[in-house]
């Protein structure tokens, strides 16, 4: 390109009019980086941490001393409280205590490690409520184990939850393998477990959770339990005065060896350096009310010999035939005698813990193929719309709200195998890797659609008037005026020739005027509004913040769905409608899109029994209706036509005739044609044909009557009125004149007149 024609593109509209402004993105970069360190910088954290690991190892020591003391029967500090007598009356009311079973009939299960969902009923057994209700068969022996508990101290502690809401309960547990102290296994029949309680308030959806420590009977199927709020730190050695009697001692012999080792594990990573700075904790308490937990698992028909291969089989897989896993079901009581509340569980499912792995292994390998099939669909389909042509059809919101589910879906997949650990998070990482590439596409295609389509703003989309030619304004009267209208410019000109003298562009001032003093925050905002690549950082970093309060929010992540999942097609309906062009998406990539993206979605938010346990939500049917009717409107877009569903009065769209109509070559001229094309150089020749038949009688009509120069005059006015003849040609808003054939190849390659550099409406 020559200096003029680079002069000439600086001072065109889409230009910057003088010199270009250097953009300098290091300092944004800078900048940028040091508010992230800034915010995520967690040196206190861990200060505080690591205080908080060293009181607990010494709070862990001091118990380990005495309850040393007190099994040796020496002086201590601590002594195990007796068992509440009217409990045992209690526990027998709601089928809590099991039996011994004969191993060659029945048999619990050994190990349960796993989930345990439940249907909780809220009791309240304060001594006013249980004299307001007398009916229930448990009343006597709750009031009795509830005489002379203190009202006024009940009602203080049970606040900040609500308690009547709640309607499920589920259990997250960890069976401890046997323990083995000097080679040898301290009990086969009992064993600890801990993990965590969650209670679902059904109105508004949260949890609120419980740490848990418990033990486990096996050869009678029945939980004990201690459950308290997180910051609340459970005393184990209280575990022994919630067994009965006969098993106290045998239940205080696993206290002592899980305390050393938890000693021990504390002490190494003290020594390490592993400081976990989790501050979730801070976060005060949504209540202070302490449980107990008692639980009853209930009988399977299968010998212990069997039960006990199937438990080999799925700790230690080789490939054996074992019969298949029974139904883990239990019910239990949730007891809070300090708060007067009692929660019964029923209707319970279990869900052992290999079983969810291979459970979450499986939704890691059908979400993964689901990515694959939306990459390789938007792989083929930017290479169908790489063109600027092309770009200029497809919205851009639409791949960016389609990014945005995939970022949420990113974030959500890798929190997901942080928290399952072992196995199932690396197969997790599958889909969260494809999500991330997806993601990274979509938003890089969605910047370049940007970029494309920046200009059409600067695009007048009406259609300029017929030019009229010197030799008709020379024939018209002196009565009639001729109209100041542009004309058909040819390869050579550069500007359009106007019959009126072109006015004067104002010099603009460029004097630097003297810099005024900015504060930090003006300056900043400044900085922003100015730069690019500043704007383009902190964006990102909201973008970010916003995605992670999604995630940890079910409200939100709710909204996000219905929100994102409405706009994935319809941005592009709204589009072709306005612009009066087909979409150009392929049916593949339409269909495919919509049946992945819907898989999703209603896997979460209509199956059941998903992997997150999220309840079903009845609208997601109503949303994927809405989504394929999208799908569908965008394939009759392409087969009927942009506008084909809204009224009459609503199918005028603004947009620019390329291909108005021109004076007529005067047929006595020895060419005829309208002029050179701007791109291929060769003359544009308007076939003959192009004139109607009646605009040609009317011609000869009025030369006939004598009135030669107004029948000339009329015939050139009428111009070239044929369809198939108009289509031969293309006037640009630039009045530049093309063959149409040239200018769809120039367009499918750059969106701007190869004359003059300024922007072109879609063809």
């Amino acid at each position: 390109m020559d200096n003029s024609a680079r002069n000439e593109e600086l001072s065109l509209p889409g230009g910057s009019g003088g010199p270009a402004r250097q953009r300098n993105s290091i300092s944004s970069f800078l900048f940028i980086s040091f508010m992230l360190f800034m915010l995520t910088s967690r040196s206190g954290d861990e200060y505080l941490a690591r205080r908080q690991y060293e009181e607990a190892l010494f709070s862990l020591t001091h118990q380990l001393g005495n309850f040393t003391a007190w099994m040796n029967g020496t002086t201590s500090e601590f002594s195990v409280p007796d068992r509440d007598p009217m409990l045992e009356a209690l526990l027998d009311d709601f089928r809590i205590q099991g039996s011994i079973l004969d191993p060659q009939v029945a048999s619990y299960y050994s190990n349960v490690t796993g989930f345990i969902h439940a249907a909780a009923h809220y009791h309240n057994i304060t001594p006013t409520a249980l004299l307001e209700n007398a009916i229930a068969p448990w009343n006597s022996h709750a009031q009795t184990y509830m005489y002379g508990v203190n009202e006024t101290v009940i009602v203080e502690a049970s606040r900040g939850w609500n308690w009547t809401a709640t309607d499920k309960i589920t259990l997250s547990v960890v069976e401890k393998l046997p323990t083995y102290v000097n080679g040898t296994t301290l009990s086969d029949t009992i064993s600890l477990v801990h993990g965590r309680i969650e209670l679902t308030d059904a109105i508004t959806n949260e949890d609120l959770r419980l740490e848990f420590e418990g033990v486990h009977f096996i050869m009678n199927g029945s939980i004990y339990g201690l459950a308290e709020p997180p910051g609340h730190h459970i005393d184990i050695r209280l575990l022994p005065s919630l067994v009965p009697a006969s098993s106290m001692n045998q239940t205080a012999c696993l206290i002592e060896p899980e305390l050393r080792s938890r000693i021990n594990k504390l002490k190494n990573l003290i020594d390490a350096g592993i400081i976990d700075s989790d501050n979730s904790d801070d976060d005060p308490p949504k209540s202070i009310c302490p449980f107990t937990f008692y639980a009853q698992l209930h009988q399977i028909s299968v010998p212990e010999y069997l039960m006990q291969e199937l438990e080999e089989e799925i700790q230690k897989p080789t490939g054996i035939w074992t019969i298949s896993a029974p139904q883990l079901i239990a019910n239990g009581l949730l007891v809070s005698k300090e708060c007067g509340l009692m929660y019964e569980m029923n209707e319970t499912e279990g869900l052992r813990s290999r079983t969810f792995f291979r459970k979450v292994t499986t939704y890691a390998s059908l979400s993964g193929l689901a990515y694959l099939a939306l990459l390789v669909l938007f792989s083929r389909q930017t290479e169908r719309s790489r063109t600027p042509s092309g770009l200029a059809r497809v919205s851009r919101w639409m791949f960016l709200s389609q990014s945005t589910v995939d970022s949420v879906s990113f974030a959500g997949h890798i929190t997901f195998a942080i928290l399952a650990e072992g196995r199932p998070s690396i197969s997790l990482i599958a889909p969260a890797f494809l999500a991330c590439i997806l993601f990274i596409y979509e938003a890089q295609f969605s910047v370049l659609i940007h970029q494309i389509q920046l200009p059409e703003d600067a695009v007048t989309l009406s259609t300029p008037p017929p030019p009229v030619s010197g030799t008709t304004a020379a024939r018209t009267t002196a009565q009639d005026e001729p109209q100041q209208r542009p004309v058909p410019l040819t390869s050579d000109d550069r500007t359009p020739r106007r019959s009126t003298p072109t006015p004067s562009v104002p010099t603009p001032n460029n004097t630097p005027t003297n810099p005024t003093s900015r504060s930090f925050i003006s300056f900043f905002f400044h900085h922003i509004r100015t730069d690019p690549q500043a704007r383009l950082w902190v964006i990102l970093f909201v973008f970010l913040t916003l995605i992670v309060r999604v995630i940890l929010s079910p409200t939100l992540s709710m909204v996000f769905v219905a929100i994102t999942y409405s706009f994935i097609w319809l941005p592009q309906i709204i589009r072709s409608v306005r612009r009066g062009r087909t979409s150009g998406l392929s049916k593949e990539y339409v269909i495919g899109t919509t049946v992945c993206r819907l898989y999703l979605a209603l896997y979460f938010l209509a199956c059941p029994k998903n992997v997150l346990d999220v309840e079903p939500r009845r609208w997601v049917f109503l949303l994927a209706a809405f989504v394929c009717l999208q799908g569908i409107v965008v394939m009759l877009q392409g087969w009927l036509g942009p506008n084909f569903f809204l009224p009459k009065q609503f199918l005028q769209v603004k947009m620019y005739d390329y291909h108005p109509s021109l004076p007529i070559p005067d047929s006595e001229a020895p060419e005829q044609s309208l002029g050179d094309c701007a791109i291929c150089m060769d003359a544009i020749i308007v076939d003959s044909r192009g004139r109607s038949a009646a605009s040609e009688k009317e011609w000869d009509t009025e030369g006939q009557s004598g009135s030669k120069g107004a029948g000339l005059l009329s015939g050139l006015q009428m111009g070239i009125e044929g369809a198939g003849a108009r289509r031969i040609y293309s006037l640009a808003p630039c009045s530049h004149l093309f063959h149409t054939e040239c200018l769809e190849k120039w367009l499918a390659i750059k969106n701007i007149c190869p004359h003059c550099r300024r922007p072109l409406p879609p063809l």
